[in-house]
């Protein structure tokens, strides 16, 4: 066990990697979506109550395939369903940007959801079980590769899309995702736990792979508790990734290649703060961290939503990205360390609640623009952001992560 532990340790360097690509790609896919949003809404002549039910479906694919994952995670690891959903996620996009009618972009749209939120799920278990075993935490960083790539899919998709149309735009997206997988195929790490490690030891206790694994009621409530908070914290965020498109385009003017612009500056100074978290938790500790965020992101879409110029909002918008960096990543590394729950059950528990909510959140925003508009609807989110400061408390578990390494 000692040399097989040693052998893992030498490959980390490109585990990390691979971990962190496997993010980019789920942001990639995530932020190549919103500049196409409103291109959709045209072709297929949609409103944005529409729109939301679309949403809905993407938060539905994600609500059914999170469980079954947390269930392989138990069984196998987070390689493989990682490794699987990755690889469908490139047929998922173009399935989508390419359906033909309402009733296909419903079906497509399901399907996307799933494959991106299964991935989602099963890269944040890896992640963490990484962050275990290194001597320093990856969680925070970890989630600024998934901003970079919503940066890269939202900034560059809306000129794509405005230069050779939405089939291009696709088809480059599907292809970028393929040769990412390739190289995540290749050294992602296996995070089975040394049970399973031992396939000969027939003695050994019993680890994710047993028919039977205990979860603990403590650890159960802990990790629900964790996911509400997440979930509280990814509604802003779901905010501005499905609907800092059409808000810009709708209310403040701008035109397609512009409209993407606000959600890039939303992921790139998410990805810049992300990059920092680590330190910036490290020094402060967790419950700090999250309530100085948590203000910061309040003032961002206070800034969003009273702006009467494209260039004020996107600004907001960044201003968001800094405050929303840092929350969602510390609650994940805190379900990460629940005990009581088998390796990856607690992030995907609180994965599974977080982004069924911030993935569902989306169709009350339609419902709520087509009546009071996505302005007044930003400014009640940086309300929502004070029950986060609030909570920010049962946060301090995630400072056990680098310990724990």
């Amino acid at each position: 066990m000692s040399l097989a532990f040693q052998t893992r340790l030498q490959r980390f360097p490109k585990a990390r990697l691979a971990v962190a690509l496997a993010f980019f790609v789920n942001g990639f896919g995530i932020g190549s979506w919103a500049p196409e949003v409103p291109v959709i809404a045209e072709r297929l002549q949609i409103s944005e109550q529409t729109i939301g039910l679309l949403i809905v479906f993407f938060g539905l694919g994600g609500i059914v395939t999170m469980p079954l994952i947390a269930r392989a995670i138990g069984r196998v690891g987070s390689r493989p369903p990682l490794l699987v959903t990755h690889l469908l996620a490139a047929l998922a996009f173009p399935a989508l940007i390419l359906a033909p009618s309402l009733s296909a972009a419903f079906a497509a749209i399901f399907f996307f959801g799933a494959m991106f939120g299964g991935m989602d799920a099963a890269m944040n278990a890896n992640a963490i079980t990484l962050e275990r075993h290194m001597d320093r935490a990856i969680m925070s960083s970890s989630h600024g590769f998934w901003s970079v790539g919503g940066f890269v899919g939202a900034g560059f998709g809306g000129p794509i899309i405005a230069a050779f149309g939405p089939a291009v735009h696709a088809s480059t997206v599907s292809a970028i995702i393929v040769l990412c997988f390739v190289f995540v195929m290749k050294t992602l790490r296996d995070d089975r736990d040394s049970a399973q490690e031992t396939e000969g030891d027939k003695d050994a206790p019993p680890g994710p792979g047993a028919k039977a694994p205990a979860y603990s009621p403590a650890g159960l409530f802990s990790a629900l508790a964790i996911g509400l908070f997440a979930l509280l914290a990814m509604l802003p965020e779901g905010g501005a990734i499905d609907w800092s498109a059409l808000y810009l385009k709708s209310e403040l003017g701008a035109d397609t290649a512009t409209s993407g612009f606000a959600l890039a500056a939303f992921s790139a100074m998410m990805a810049i703060f992300r990059f920092l978290g680590d330190d910036i938790r490290n020094r402060l500790g967790a419950v700090r961290t999250v309530r100085i965020f948590a203000f910061v992101a309040a003032c961002g879409l206070l800034v969003a939503g009273l702006a009467g110029h494209v260039v004020i909002a996107i600004a907001g918008f960044a201003l968001a990205g800094v405050g929303l960096a840092n929350i969602v990543p510390i609650a994940f590394s805190a379900a990460g360390n629940v005990k009581g729950l088998p390796d990856g059950i607690g992030i995907s528990i609180a994965t599974a609640i977080g982004y069924s909510g911030g993935l569902m959140a989306p169709s009350i925003v339609g419902f709520l623009a087509e009546r009071i508009g996505l302005a007044t609807v930003y400014l009640g989110m940086a309300a929502l952001l004070s029950v986060v400061f609030a909570l920010s408390g049962m946060m301090a578990r995630a400072d056990r992560a680098v310990a724990a390494g």
